[in-house]
Parts: structure tokens; sequence; C-alpha cells
């Protein structure tokens, strides 16, 4: 079974490349940011209790994002694999992580790490926000905030898989097809 943890700044292309991996190895997915901006669209208790973070463009409690994928892990260790997107988003989060998954007798294989310097990220972003309606992608203030948390709390979580020997940074600037080809080269190496 193969465990990805798909990485990278707000706007880096985790959601489309995911899709894309998903189709060609077969791969479960879970976006923790789908999850949530599905409870909040269908106002669920869990969709309002982090509602407020969400829309100042801060991450959501380590508690209710761990136990998600606490389920998650649970309800789907007997497939081809799985592709984390989102997760882990702190040091604190990867350690929990890790437990979760040697509960379920298995290991993160890889990190890849999509690296986009900040002004695409924001340009992405930006264009998105206009055709996909999202708030947290309308304002380039939220989305700056949204990088710099990112840079503060969630990017040292490639020290935690590095000291493992599971990291690899991919460069995340090209067409979709150019990043893609580039992520399954590190993917297949693993094989």
């Amino acid at each position: 079974m193969l465990n990805i943890v798909l990485f990278g700044p707000p706007g880096a292309g985790k959601g489309t490349q995911a899709e894309k991996l998903i189709s060609k190895y077969n791969l479960n997915h879970i976006s923790t940011g789908e999850v949530i901006r599905q409870e909040i669209k269908n106002g669920s208790k869990l969709g309002e209790s982090i509602k407020d973070y969400i829309q100042k463009g801060e991450l959501a409690p380590d508690s209710l994002v761990i136990e998600m994928v606490a389920n998650f892990v649970k309800n789907n260790s007997d497939c081809a694999g799985n592709i984390f997107d989102g997760f882990p988003r702190t040091t604190h989060q990867a350690e929990k992580f890790d437990e979760i998954m040697k509960t379920n007798s298995l290991d993160v294989d890889v990190m890849l790490s999509l690296e986009v310097p900040d002004d695409s990220l924001v340009e992405r972003l930006l264009l998105r926000g206009k055709d996909s309606g999202r708030a947290d992608d309308s304002s380039e203030e939220v989305i700056r905030n949204r990088i710099a948390i990112y840079k503060e709390q969630t990017a040292i979580v490639a020290n935690f898989y590095e000291a493992q020997g599971k990291h690899i940074s991919v460069n995340g600037l090209g067409t979709i097809d150019e990043i893609f080809s580039r992520l399954c080269a590190e993917i297949d190496k693993l094989k």
C-alpha cells in the first residue's frame, strides 16, 4: 500500500495534482480542506465550530482534523493506497498521524512537497477565487495571511519527514502535466 502526503502552500496545486494521481495509481484521497468546506456548507456543528478560523485564513484546530484523518485511515486501510492532501499541517499533527498509521499497521511512504514562489501562489489563488467564489481566495490580504501561517506553522512539518528520509521537494511551476510528470517520477521510484 502506498501512502503519500501531498504537501505545499495554499495554491500550490495539491488538489489538481491529487486528482490526477488518484486516477493513475488508483488511490483514495482525503483533503482535509474539502472535508471542512463541505461541513461548513452543510451547516454542521463541526462546520460552524471552525468557520471563523477558515474565514480568517487560520488553521482548523488539531483535535478536529486529527479525528477526521483517524476515521479516514481506519476506514481505508485495505486499498492500493491513499493521498493525504493538506494533512499533516503541524508537527503535532505529523506525530499523531504516525501513531494513527502505526495503529493501522501502515506507514507514510513519502511526502511530496510542491514548491511555488509566493507571488505565483497569490496569483493562482486570486484566479481560483474568481472562478470558485471561495471567500478565502478572494482577498490578497487573506491569501498572504494563509501563506504566512503556512510558513510559520506548516512548512516545518517537512523537517519531520526529512528526518525520516521521506521528504521530496518537487518544482510546482509549469503546466499541470509537467508538474504531474515530476510527481509520478518520484512515486515510481518507490515501487
